[in-house]
């Protein structure tokens, strides 16, 4: 699969497991959800004092596990290297996101961006380097 497939089933499959590494340099496995800004990069919500946030900040690594509804049949997986945007410059990031994986708007968006400023939310923007599967066994 190539990467641009691989961004096509993430734009409406937004199930996934996030892998970053530990500091001792062992999996850490993060059940996410999945969006895509308007440059074709995989994002995701997180919070400052996440863990893997933090492991993201130390090591800019990342590998996506995407998978459908019905978890059976259909996925993806993309590797690449993740930058961490943080507040006041991934708000709006956020209201797209948003926007993205519910598929509506907010009831109350002045609450929405007051939230994300509370919970110290960052989005984290993965460059995808490598996508697959390219074979099924």
């Amino acid at each position: 699969m190539d990467t641009a497939k691989a961004v096509a089933f993430m734009r409406s499959n937004h199930n996934a497991v996030l892998h970053t590494y530990r500091r001792d340099g062992s999996p850490q496995l993060s059940p996410i959800t999945v969006g895509v800004d308007g440059d074709g990069n995989p994002i995701i919500s997180s919070r400052e004092t996440a863990f893997k946030t933090k492991n993201l900040l130390r090591d800019p690594r990342a590998t996506l596990c995407v998978l459908n509804p019905q978890f059976y049949g259909d996925w993806a997986y993309v590797d690449g290297t993740c930058e961490v945007i943080h507040l006041p410059e991934a708000l709006e990031m956020l209201v797209d996101y948003y926007r993205q994986v519910r598929g509506e708007e907010h009831p109350d968006w002045d609450e929405y961006r007051a939230a994300m400023e509370t919970d110290r939310r960052v989005i984290l923007r993965i460059t995808v380097e490598r996508a697959g599967p390219s074979a099924h066994g």
